[in-house]
């Protein structure tokens, strides 16, 4: 029988206040927890976010500039991620895309930087972590027309069953958080019921989204296990598929 575990494949660890990354570790190992994937948001963290996977066993990064600090690229930025990037500690480029929620006034940077990054992980042929609020269209089109060749995580889906199956349609994998256990989340709920779970991956995007039931509170890696046993529940199979099954599909995808 396989090992069961869970892989958390994005939660920013080092933003989490109230405990310590230690400490946020040992309670991730402790709720069956094996691995943990942080992406960095803006170019200053790029560097600290690399050094924590450097110091944990399980810990690994992506390296990308989230939307909303699209300004601050910079072929410095490229470059040094490049060079980082020969580390196995790196799977991808992350996070990365287009947030129109917040600023509607730079989106044509937005989708610059956006496209750069694509460009660059094609480069190194390494996964992308898609960051996609309020632009599910233009967030398609141009991974449609620029990705070539790397695998590509819908963070933190928040589109329709029916943008999640066109996103299925072009081999891209759909990441659920904690909003699919709130009591109210039906359009999140479908998705984990109509998704193949050979096309889903956990993750917390800590210190965001706590999941029921310690909504309210800071989330942590160890708190994916809900979002697995509430995602074994809508498809009506065991948590140790779901928790087998997508640990699985984020180790081929991150190769880690």
């Amino acid at each position: 029988m396989n090992e069961t575990y869970l892989i958390d494949t994005h939660s920013h660890i080092y933003m989490i206040e109230k405990i310590s990354v230690d400490e946020v570790l040992q309670n991730a190992i402790s709720n069956g927890v094996k691995k943990i994937i942080v992406p960095s948001s803006c170019a200053s963290d790029i560097d600290d976010v690399f050094e924590l996977a450097q110091k944990y066993e399980n810990v690994y990064c992506y390296l990308g500039i989230h939307p909303e600090e699209a300004k601050d690229w910079s072929g410095e930025n490229k470059e040094k991620i490049k060079t980082l990037a020969a580390s196995p500690k790196v799977v991808g480029i992350g996070e990365i895309g287009l947030d129109y929620y917040w600023d509607k006034s730079n989106i044509d940077l937005q989708k610059e930087i956006f496209i750069k990054q694509i460009e660059l992980a094609n480069e190194l042929n390494l996964p992308l972590n898609i960051h996609d609020r309020d632009a599910h269209k233009d967030t398609f089109d141009i991974l449609k027309e620029h990705n070539k060749n790397s695998a590509v995580i819908m963070h933190c889906f928040s589109g329709s069953p029916e943008f999640a199956l066109e996103c299925i349609k072009e081999g891209w994998y759909i990441a659920l958080g904690g909003v699919v256990t709130f009591k109210n989340a039906k359009k999140m709920k479908d998705v984990a019921k109509i998704v193949p779970l050979e096309k889903l991956l956990l993750e917390t995007d800590a210190p965001y989204l706590t999941p029921v039931p310690h909504r309210g509170e800071e989330n942590q890696p160890a708190y994916v296990k809900f979002t697995a046993e509430e995602i074994a529940k809508l498809k009506g199979i065991s948590f140790e598929e779901t928790a087998q099954t997508t640990s699985a599909n984020a180790e081929k995808i991150l190769s880690i």
